[in-house]
């Protein structure tokens, strides 16, 4: 038995910022992210991004994370039922479901259409043994190896045409979210919207860009303040290196396990 990997634990360090073009505009941020650490060392992550053009965007996405992860905290999910493909299939499509209700009745309480609310949404569960992502519309979610290899886990759904996207409050947004299982040991995994999508992802050969994500890993890695860590986060997602190329919202969520 490989005693060590258990005794390995997930440090996380996320944060959302508001893309220069909302700040200019005097728009909140709407994007939301949220994450939650098992026990049996399971980790659970989230990231949404309400629709530029949904009226309650960020009611939407923020709706959306927090019932994705509340749907999934409640099962007293182990490590050994993760290993079923067939249970992390129906767990990963029973948050997704478990979100578009919330946000229909989050609509349906505030008077205000379902696409007043349109948002994307990505979940993973990750454990020392891999990880499984769900996603609806754009935004990635990578892993990293033992032998620090980078796996694009998802790719943005970018739709038909030039800036669509598919959001859960589309009719066909759970029958064709991505759905894949990474059964592989992993030392990471990181969640991002699309605002950091161009800077994160060669989207030619869909690989995630190693300069841009392994010193992020490192960061983490290495980041013993958990409040500091994401005071630091937030810096760089609002530094000049990042806002000079991109002014959408931004989050990021980076994982580690360490010991």
């Amino acid at each position: 038995m490989n005693t060590s990997k258990q005794l390995l634990h997930w440090r996380v360090v996320a944060a959302s910022v508001c893309g220069t073009s909302h700040v200019k505009n005097d728009l909140l941020c709407q994007d939301a992210h949220h994450w939650q650490v098992l026990p049996d060392n399971v980790l659970v992550a989230v990231v949404a991004d309400g629709a530029g053009s949904a009226s309650l965007g960020k009611v939407g996405a923020m709706v959306a994370t927090e019932a994705a992860i509340e749907n999934i905290s409640i099962q007293e999910v182990t490590r050994s039922m993760l290993a079923d493909d067939e249970f992390v299939r129906s767990l990963l499509t029973a948050a997704m479901v478990a979100a578009k209700k919330a946000v229909e009745e989050e609509a349906l309480a505030c008077g205000k259409q379902t696409t007043d609310l349109a948002t994307t949404l990505i979940i993973m569960v990750a454990t020392p043994e891999g990880a499984a992502v769900a996603q609806i519309g754009d935004g990635v979610a990578v892993a990293k190896d033992f032998a620090g290899n980078l796996q694009a886990l998802t790719m943005p759904d970018s739709g038909e045409y030039i800036n669509e996207t598919t959001f859960l409050t589309s009719d066909n947004a759970i029958a064709t979210a991505q759905l894949r299982l990474w059964r592989q040991p992993i030392t990471n995994i990181g969640l991002l919207t699309d605002g950091l999508q161009m800077l994160a992802i060669n989207m030619a050969v869909g690989a995630p860009h190693k300069p841009f994500f392994l010193p992020l890993f490192d960061f983490v890695a290495n980041a013993e303040d958990k409040s500091v860590a994401k005071e630091q986060l937030v810096k760089f997602l609002k530094s000049e290196r990042i806002t000079q190329r991109t002014d959408d919202d931004l989050t990021l969520v980076l994982a580690v396990l360490h010991d």
